[in-house]
C-alpha cells in the first residue's frame, strides 16, 4: 500500500493518475494548502520541503519519497512500467519529464501567478510567462506531430506533461493553432486511469469557467501570494 499526501493541483494529479495506470493500490490523503497542512511537522518529516506530492510506500519499509518527477521515477521503476529499460529509450523518457519538471510547471506556474492570482495586473510579467509557455507547447507539438506519444511509448513523461498541459486555458494560453498537441491531449484524456487520477482529488474548479467558483479560487490563491505562501494551481 502507498499512502499518497496531495492536493487537486497538477503535480498533485501526476501521482494520481500514474498510481491508477500503474494499478498500484493506494490510500489517498488530501492536505489543505490554505490552511497550511504541509507545513506541520507531521508532513515535514516526510517532505521537509512542505510541498505536495509525496507519497510513503508502506511495502518497502515506510519509504518516503517527495517531488513529483522523483515519485514518477520511483513508481515506474518499482514496476517496471511507463519506463523503457534501454538506456537510450530511458533517456529520452527522463529528458520529456525534466522538460515538464524545469519548463513547462515552472513557466504555468507563473503565467498562472501573474494572469489569475497576483493582485496588480502586470501586463509585461503576464506577457513574458504566457509567451514562454505557447513556446513550450510549440516545442511538444513540433514533438508530438511524428510521434503518438512524447517519447515512444505512453510513458511517466507523457502523463507529466498532460497533468500540466491540459490546464492551459487557466494561464491564459491557447491551443487551437497545435493540432498535434491538442490530439495528445485529447487521446490522453480518453484513458479510464486518466479519468480516475484527475479525480484524486477532484479539482476544485472548471478551468475554462469564471463562474463565482472559479473567482473565489482564484481570490483565495491570490491571498496566499501575498502572504508569501506556496501557489496552488488549479488542475
Amino acid at each position: 500500500m502507498i499512502d499518497l499526501y496531495t492536493a487537486a493541483t497538477p503535480n498533485g494529479h501526476k501521482i494520481s493518475i500514474a498510481l491508477e495506470e500503474l494499478a498500484l493500490p493506494y490510500k489517498l490523503h488530501t492536505l489543505s494548502l490554505s490552511e497550511k497542512e504541509p507545513k506541520q511537522p507531521w508532513f515535514l518529516a516526510i517532505n521537509p520541503s512542505g510541498r505536495i506530492p509525496a507519497i510513503v510506500d508502506r511495502a518497502a519499509d515506510d519509504f518516503a519519497v517527495f517531488e513529483s518527477g522523483a515519485i514518477l521515477l520511483y513508481l515506474a521503476e518499482k514496476t517496471g512500467r511507463l519506463l523503457p529499460t534501454d538506456v537510450k529509450g530511458r533517456s529520452l523518457v527522463i529528458q520529456w519529464l525534466m522538460f515538464q519538471m524545469g519548463g513547462i510547471g515552472p513557466m504555468m506556474g507563473q503565467a498562472n501567478v501573474f494572469f489569475r492570482y497576483f493582485p496588480e495586473k502586470i501586463q509585461p510579467a503576464i506577457d513574458r510567462y504566457q509567451a514562454e509557455c505557447k513556446r513550450l507547447f510549440r516545442v511538444l507539438d513540433g514533438q508530438l506531430k511524428e510521434h503518438e506519444f512524447l517519447a515512444g511509448d505512453y510513458s511517466i513523461a507523457d502523463i507529466a506533461n498532460w497533468a500540466w498541459v491540459r490546464t492551459h486555458r487557466w494561464s491564459g494560453v491557447a491551443i487551437d493553432d497545435l493540432p498535434s498537441l491538442q490530439r495528445w491531449c485529447e487521446e490522453i484524456r480518453r484513458r479510464p486511469a486518466v479519468q480516475k487520477g484527475i479525480n484524486a482529488p477532484p479539482s476544485a474548479i472548471d478551468r475554462d469557467a469564471d463562474d463565482e467558483q472559479a473567482l473565489k479560487f482564484a481570490a483565495d490563491a491570490r491571498q496566499m501570494v501575498e502572504m508569501g505562501e506556496p501557489r496552488p494551481s488549479a488542475g
